[in-house]
């Protein structure tokens, strides 16, 4: 008998450390959805999920709480590199994925609010082919994927009542909106935990091994996991347990100012192909990005912030957000996402019996919803 196996009490082993069914590694939003829809399609499934930190650990509750599915350029963009078809799918999975948040909670819950998402055309910006073309073009695109006659639209009057600056143009998309990730991360892990799944923090999985049916999961604390299954939702971490997926960690950076008394700005926001992204906090501004100042330096799963990105935020908000009063910074962080060589998640059987879902590309809030989904059709 090992020592490992010694230590752990008969009714420990029947419960906590039981084989189960499947194994999901990663308590972000991905592996939250991703138990919450198995245990919705078939309940009788065992599933715990493993997470290495106290909480989770990525990005799920280190985001600026957008609740939105792509800005104009952004997807002009993406229409340029990937072609139509991929861009509408990606969009309308994003845009299905925040329907199901707003029928699985409620809104008050999660501070979700449908407050309009805006993009900023800075005075200096030039939009190829014109920006009423472009948005006619997208909007055509997207007829068939979102029950909106005009997605994008645009909305100069609003420059002024929210106190931009240095803008030549701002478009308007309804549709979107924001909410507290942290509370959507807290009220998701009720119901996985209403719904039977043990959620164990603390716990990093070094490795897995096969040994006839079953996988064999080792963790930092020595305890072994054993599960018919194996469900990968780690995103930007994955490579250190599958080197067979395209996934390169992507860190972003955020900066949260206090109080301004009297500020008119209401609304997600988005800039310069959704390389910037601010949104009101109340009274405060949340803001974003600048990860395309120093893509190289961003290339890391290290949670620290980069002092050449901060003072990027830091000039735009003195450019564009708040131009004329003073204000302090209170907070700054950072959250790792997952890229890499497209933005369609990675949602599939890697081997036998050992899955992922991972590579939300900055959109795990939208995404996760609809992946959660896909990873129940597996079973």
């Amino acid at each position: 008998m090992s020592p490992v196996s010694s230590s752990l009490s008969f009714w420990e082993k029947q419960t906590y450390f039981a084989p189960v069914d499947i194994l999901v590694v990663g308590a972000g939003l991905s592996g939250l959805w991703s138990a919450y829809c198995l245990k919705k399609r078939h309940p009788s499934l065992a599933v715990t999920i493993l997470e290495r930190g106290l909480i989770p650990t990525g990005a799920s509750t280190r985001n600026a709480g957008f609740a939105c599915f792509g800005s104009l350029t952004e997807l002009m963009h993406d229409v340029a590199t990937t072609g139509e078809d991929k861009m509408v799918q990606l969009v309308s999975m994003r845009y299905q994925g925040l329907q199901k948040i707003i029928k699985t909670f409620d809104t008050r819950e999660i501070e979700f609010s449908l407050c309009g998402g805006y993009e900023l055309i800075a005075s200096a910006e030039k939009v190829s082919g014109g920006l009423e073309k472009e948005i006619t073009v997208i909007n055509r695109l997207l007829a068939n994927a979102i029950p909106e006659d005009k997605t994008f639209s645009t909305a100069n009057h609003k420059i002024t009542e929210f106190g931009l600056s240095n803008v030549e143009s701002l478009i308007e998309n309804k549709l979107e909106g924001y909410l507290h990730p942290g509370r959507l991360c807290q009220a998701l892990s009720k119901l996985v935990h209403a719904a039977g799944v043990n959620i164990m923090t603390g716990i990093n999985v070094n490795g897995y091994a096969k040994t006839g049916s079953r996988i064999a999961v080792n963790t930092n604390l020595g305890y072994e996991f054993r599960t018919t299954n194996l469900l990968l939702c780690t995103n930007a971490f994955t490579p250190a347990l599958s080197t067979q997926i395209d996934v390169i960690p992507a860190r972003g950076q955020m900066l949260l100012t206090g109080e301004i008394p009297g500020l008119a700005l209401r609304g997600a926001f988005h800039a310069d192909e959704g390389f910037y992204y601010f949104r009101n906090l109340g009274n405060r501004v949340l803001l974003g990005g600048a990860r395309n100042t120093d893509f190289a330096g961003e290339t890391s799963t290290n949670m620290v912030t980069n002092e050449h990105i901060q003072a990027a935020l830091e000039q735009y908000l003195r450019t564009y957000i708040i131009t004329s009063v003073p204000y302090v910074i209170t907070d700054r962080w950072s959250g790792i996402m997952a890229m890499g060589g497209e933005k369609m998640p990675i949602v599939k059987e890697i081997e036998p019996n050992v899955y992922c879902a991972v590579r939300m590309s900055g959109m795990g809030v939208a995404l996760t919803p609809v992946v959660g989904e896909m990873v129940a059709d597996f079973f």
